[in-house]
């Protein structure tokens, strides 16, 4: 009798991505989740958003470009309020971003619920208390709760990551500053950048000393950084949006006021400018 003929062989998986990348679920052989880098690669192409940890409260920046010089002026914000103390600023995936803005509000609101009222209070334990005397979510907390809501999304191969990392600033004893990033983890900074021009953000960023700088003096530090990332040549038309949570704003998450921005922007172009005026005068 003749001989049966062979199965097909199973098709092969190399571990640069080929087969390994269909669900978030599945681990390469050198145990990678492409999903999740896949999602990281989102966010380093978005505009950068930078935060700086004062001595006397947080500010965020945000490069956000234009994609068309028809927009309204506030359309596709990515600095946002989500309680009286805390802020955060999205980087990546807009729509993405939003739906993290949605969970943080519910969270702060659900907090408060829970432990606002004076039965709640006192089995709350340690928390920051408002004017009006309900318990406001700690940074911790808010910041982890984010993380692991973030992280769920990359355990079921039904849904997808998240395509954008938040910068999440607070202000209840001490002032905080956190980032999230696409795969669930949650880091506290006293600086951070994150964006496509994260790495010369970085940099400059570290010649800031934290400790001694105010709120105000943040919000022109932070502005020369986004003018110094920004290539007018290959990216397109960008505004700046700012948010801090500081002791000049009441320990209260506020934008920051627009003619404040748009002084700091404008002297930021200036120097710019003037540098490279000096540099090209030094050849």
């Amino acid at each position: 009798p003749s001989a049966l003929p062979h199965p097909p062989a199973p098709p092969t998986m190399s571990g640069i991505g080929t087969g390994y990348d269909l669900s978030s679920t599945t681990f390469s052989p050198d145990g990678r989740v492409f999903q999740v880098e896949y999602a990281q690669k989102a966010v380093e192409n978005s505009g950068t958003v930078v935060g700086l940890r004062c001595k006397d409260g947080v500010v965020l920046a945000v490069e956000k470009i234009i994609p068309s010089k028809l927009l309204v002026p506030g359309t596709m914000r990515r600095a946002h309020l989500v309680d009286t103390h805390a802020g955060l600023a999205v980087c990546g995936l807009l729509a993405d971003g939003r739906q993290l803005v949605v969970r943080a509000r519910e969270e702060c609101a659900q907090y408060r619920d829970s432990f606002g009222a004076a039965g709640g209070e006192a089995a709350a334990g340690v928390f920051a208390k408002g004017k009006q005397g309900s318990a406001v979510i700690p940074g911790h907390v808010l910041a982890e709760r984010v993380a692991n809501f973030v992280h769920l999304y990359t355990l079921y191969w039904h849904v997808r990551p998240f395509g954008c990392a938040v910068l999440l600033a607070t202000y209840e004893k001490e002032p905080q500053l956190y980032l999230v990033e696409p795969s669930g983890v949650c880091y506290r900074y006293f600086a951070c950048a994150v964006g496509k021009g994260k790495m010369v953000a970085k940099t400059e960023l570290e010649k800031i000393d934290s400790t001694t700088i105010t709120a105000r003096e943040a919000v022109k530090e932070l502005a020369k950084v986004i003018v110094g990332v920004h290539d007018d040549a290959k990216d397109k038309q960008y505004t700046l949006e700012m948010l801090w949570v500081c002791d000049e704003s009441g320990r209260k998450a506020q934008m920051v006021p627009q003619e404040l921005v748009e002084e700091a922007h404008q002297a930021a172009i200036k120097a710019a400018e003037s540098d490279d005026e000096d540099m090209d005068d030094a050849e």
